[in-house]
């Protein structure tokens, strides 16, 4: 079955084959080299921090003892401080300890650490609060050699198996990521041993059945070029007498296309007389209508003037009913003015002041009594005035109606001539647009004809040009073949 495959199949094979072969060694260093970055990740980030962090817990401890001889001899607030740093330092790093333990044996291991630190603070409590009692320093010193440096010493020997225990980890695993970067190299170089073998393999099989693959195909090439000759020459010929013919077309063609021409020119001007009418007759009817709406614009105007002046005659009326009302304030004003005045007569002398407030009281209401008049009468004059003005009104929108119903007529009559007008133009322009669809169609059917004539003298040259081509073809499949079969001896 590989035999029926072509030229780009097997290529694409033997490409793909190699690709997955690089890809497999590529996951392979990719596998081993995640191998030994953990490796080295396990020996840097736990057992390398774990040494790192006893380092720095014995060095803690280590200035606590120095903060603790320095308050036993100076009795000094800034040594506790130390001291109490260091104590919190030295449980910080036990915490972190703890928190990297990844089995039993560096849990147990803490556990002793933890209770040895824990007596090495009660101890620094002790001293600390017998050198605050102020004793002798033969009992200080004898408080220290008992509470204080033992217990500091048995704080360091506490941390020495898990140092040890952590050393040793780290040493293994260090000689565990040596070995495993030996083995994936070894894999590595021996994958791509394979891979290199592979190809070359490949190269020899695909050039061994590529060369058969194109002798075969040289030999149907050499028997179809004789067959491309002899049709060759057939096309030249049939080319040669539909040029001819395809001429004779094209020049009653043309003929076709200059009368669709004249015919399109006539209809062209024929819609465009009937489109000036048209536009005449919509012009007429645009300005009868524009009058009409002025007529309506009046009709509304006269509308308004008429509700004006009735309600100017209501407000007219209202300010009647307000004048009887001041006419009748100012009547009994005047009265009690008189009231007044004889009351404040009667009152004798303290009374006169009354008198004269009330008599220009009256006077003012008098006053009052006579502007009321004036008012109403004009009043009644306005009152008048509107009445007569509503009647001239209502005589000029009946004057109004009868234009616009005459209007309304014309523009009627202007409708019907500009739909009949508008009838007309379609029917020209529908006889214009088909006759310009014909003559461009008969262009259409020119170019198209032009162009397969055209088509025709390229297929006669080209019909040469492709006899020439057989003839080099089966001279060069003659050349292929023998250097196939030289390669294949």
């Amino acid at each position: 079955m590989g035999m029926n495959w072509t030229f780009g199949q097997k290529l694409a094979a033997g490409h793909a084959v190699m690709v997955a072969f690089v890809v497999i060694v590529s996951v392979i260093a990719v596998f081993a080299l995640r191998s030994v970055v953990q490796s080295k990740d396990l020996v840097i980030a736990v057992y390398g921090e774990n040494l790192l962090d006893a380092e720095r817990l014995q060095a803690a401890a280590a200035r606590r003892v120095v903060g603790l001889r320095g308050f036993l001899l100076e009795k000094a607030e800034t040594h506790l401080e130390d001291i109490r740093v260091q104590g919190d330092n030295v449980r910080t790093i036990l915490s972190r300890l703890r928190g990297r333990a990844g089995d039993a044996a560096e849990s147990d291991l803490l556990d002793k650490v933890e209770r040895a630190d824990a007596d090495y603070s009660a101890g620094i409590e002790r001293l600390v609060a017998l050198r605050k009692a102020d004793p002798p320093l033969a009992e200080i010193i004898r408080g220290f050699d008992e509470f204080g440096h033992p217990r500091f010493r048995a704080l360091v020997q506490s941390l020495d198996p898990f140092v040890a225990l952590e050393q040793r980890r780290r040493d293994d695993a260090k000689q565990n990521a040596t070995n495993a970067a030996s083995w994936n190299i070894t894999l590595v170089v021996s994958m791509a041993v394979v891979a290199v073998l592979f190809a070359i393999g490949s190269a020899l099989l695909l050039t061994r059945l590529l060369g058969q693959q194109i002798g075969s195909a040289v030999g149907h090439v050499q028997s179809s070029s004789a067959e491309l000759q002899a049709a060759a020459s057939q096309q030249a010929t049939g080319a040669k007498e539909q040029a001819t013919a395809m001429n004779e077309i094209t020049t009653t063609i043309s003929e076709l296309v200059a009368t669709s021409r004249q015919i399109a020119e006539s209809a062209q001007r024929v819609a465009q007389i009937a489109g000036q009418t048209a536009t005449a007759a919509r012009n007429g009817e645009g300005k009868v209508d524009r009058g009409q709406e002025s007529i309506a614009g009046i009709r509304r105007q006269m509308d308004l003037v008429v509700d004006h002046m009735l309600d100017l005659g209501r407000k007219s009326q209202e300010i009647g009913a307000v004048l009887d009302v001041v006419s009748e304030l100012a009547e009994q004003t005047n009265i009690l003015a008189i009231n007044a005045t004889i009351e404040a007569t009667g009152a004798g002398d303290s009374g006169k002041r009354f008198a004269v407030v009330a008599d220009e009281i009256r006077k003012l209401a008098d006053r009052v009594a006579n502007s009321t008049k004036g008012i109403r009468t004009q009043v009644e004059d306005v009152r008048a005035a509107v009445n007569t003005t509503v009647m001239a009104t209502e005589g000029g929108a009946k004057a109004v109606d009868n234009g616009a119903r005459q209007f309304g007529d014309v523009a009627t009559a202007f409708k019907e001539i500009a739909g009949l007008v508008g009838t007309t133009t379609d029917a020209a322009r529908e006889i214009e647009l088909s006759t310009r669809q014909q003559a461009t169609a008969a262009e259409q059917v020119r170019v198209a004809v032009n162009d397969v004539a055209q088509a025709t003298q390229e297929t006669e040259t080209s019909s040469s040009q492709t006899l020439q081509t057989a003839s080099q073809l089966a001279g060069l499949s003659l050349e292929l073949r023998r250097l196939i079969q030289a390669q294949a001896a």
